[in-house]
């Protein structure tokens, strides 16, 4: 049975246990979505929950897009429910609570520094700037960046995530959801941050996320160390931050 037709049963249905029972197959039909997005939120996640774990929670986000979705509006079911399986695994992801209050309190004393240096400065500061405005040393400040690596990436995700659900609550989807969800400001906003970034920091979120490459293979392809990756990583991730936040 097609997808459409297993949405027009789904959406005709009066009996609870029919009902119950073509959700259970809208599920199977979608379960390789929320792998996909299981699979891309554990290259960064990996080290502290399980991939399995990130599934569980992403077919929770799939059941709930599965009740709340309205096939009459003109939006892509895969395009809905990105969101909200996404938002599920942040969400509990969150909920663990695992990043030690110290790196939380180093990833804000880089990205305070960043965005006031910024501000002053009228660009992005470099790592000599940085170390200068918190009394750290360059080889300090590059340690900080390595240590919040993690932290910033997820800060990133779950800024981006809690706008995005904003923009696609129920109440708010209007004639033309699709539209209005992929080119709201939140969207539009990060590819301008990523235009901000330098070049080698474009390329190195490119190979990461789009490619999916790990930091050894990037390495390689640029010829520097492993660390020297997690580094610019998280430098560009925690400018993006900073940018969306002004934006």
């Amino acid at each position: 049975m097609s997808q459409m037709e297993l949405w027009n049963k789904y959406k005709e249905a009066k009996d609870e246990i029919l009902k119950s029972d073509i959700k259970k197959d809208l599920i199977l039909q979608y379960l390789s979505l929320v792998k996909i997005i299981a699979g891309r939120l554990y290259n960064y996640y990996g080290s502290n929950v399980e991939y399995d774990d990130l599934v569980s929670y992403g077919i929770i986000g799939l059941i709930d897009a599965i009740q709340k979705y309205d096939c009459s509006k003109n939006i892509k079911f895969e395009t809905y429910a990105s969101v909200r399986i996404r938002g599920a695994i942040i969400d509990e992801i969150r909920n663990l609570d695992w990043i030690p209050r110290s790196v939380r309190q180093k990833s804000k004393l880089l990205k305070d520094a960043y965005s006031k240096l910024e501000m002053t400065l009228g660009r992005t500061p470099n790592v000599s700037e940085i170390s200068k405005e918190i009394n750290k040393t360059e080889d300090e400040v590059l340690k900080l960046l390595e240590d919040t690596n993690v932290y910033n990436v997820i800060s990133l995700e779950e800024q981006i995530n809690d706008n995005l659900k904003i923009q696609i609550k129920d109440d708010s989807i209007n004639s033309n959801p699709e539209e209005s969800l992929l080119e709201k400001d939140t969207i539009d906003n990060l590819k301008k941050a990523i235009k901000g970034l330098t070049e080698r920091e474009q390329l190195i979120i490119n190979l990461y996320y789009y490619e999916g490459l790990t930091y050894k293979e990037i390495a390689n392809i640029l010829n520097i160390s492993e660390s020297r990756i997690s580094q610019i990583h998280s430098r560009s991730i925690l400018k993006l931050g900073v940018k969306m936040d002004k934006m």
